[in-house]
């Protein structure tokens, strides 16, 4: 039986590890795959795409940021789902497949998964490093401190971004922390499946590292732009 068309986009900014993000995202089990690559205005490890490029879709554009890149592959995507990759991070052959189905079983509009840590020669260094909760209350009230979901275990519903909008690109870093406050806070139940089917590499060059103190500004200003909101919210489910 064949399965729902999965988009996986993978934003590239002169990334070393490109070459092995795409790799893993052709060597899924599940065959039902679009690759889409959003060059966000490179100019550096760019021939790493090149023995890929007749096997995936190649979007270039100026330099605009993640969520820039993000929203270009999704407006061109053609999968029924879709799901980001970092151009930093992996997925296990089993991601798309074993996501889709979860997805289907509780017919959700978006779900996250765990992921485990590897570092910059690929081993893995924790694994089943994401965050669990034990109930649904508990997974709502850890929005009020940070992000609890890592981007690159989500999976989506292309539809979802009809009902929320595309992720905001006027956040370079909490783009997607916004967008999980929009899913929340409009309804939509956010399952989580408890199998690491990313891996998440922490090395020297990430983001995440180099830009750490505007990072923790820019969450404070996100989760202070749905404060109230999201304590009625919360106060609704009992929370």
């Amino acid at each position: 039986m064949t399965g729902p068309l999965v988009t996986i986009v993978i934003p590239f900014y002169n990334c070393p590890y490109i070459d092995q993000a795409i790799q893993s995202a052709l060597s899924q089990s599940y065959d039902q795959l679009e690759v889409i690559v959003v060059d966000d205005g490179s100019t550096q490890q760019v021939d790493r795409i090149e023995p890929y490029l007749p096997y995936i879709k190649y979007l270039s554009k100026r330099n605009g940021g993640t969520a820039t890149a993000l929203n270009h592959g999704i407006i061109h995507a053609s999968g029924e789902y879709v799901a980001w990759l970092s151009s930093d991070d992996k997925f296990y052959p089993a991601k798309i497949n074993n996501q889709v189905l979860f997805m289907q079983k509780h017919r959700a509009y978006i779900s996250s998964t765990n992921f485990n840590l590897m570092d910059a020669t690929s081993n893995v260094t924790i694994a089943n490093a994401g965050a669990t909760f034990s109930n649904i209350k508990d997974f709502y009230s850890c929005f009020k401190q940070g992000n609890p979901i890592n981007g690159c275990t989500i999976m989506m519903r292309k539809e979802l971004f009809s009902f929320v909008g595309l992720f905001d690109e006027g956040l370079p870093y909490t783009h997607d922390f916004d967008l999980w406050y929009r899913v929340l806070l409009d309804g939509f139940d956010f399952p989580f499946l408890n199998q690491s089917l990313t891996a998440y590499r922490i090395h020297d060059g990430m983001g995440t590292l180099k830009h750490q103190t505007t990072i923790e500004q820019e969450i404070v200003a996100t989760k202070a732009r749905y404060f109230d909101r999201y304590v009625q919210l919360l106060q609704r489910i009992g929370c």
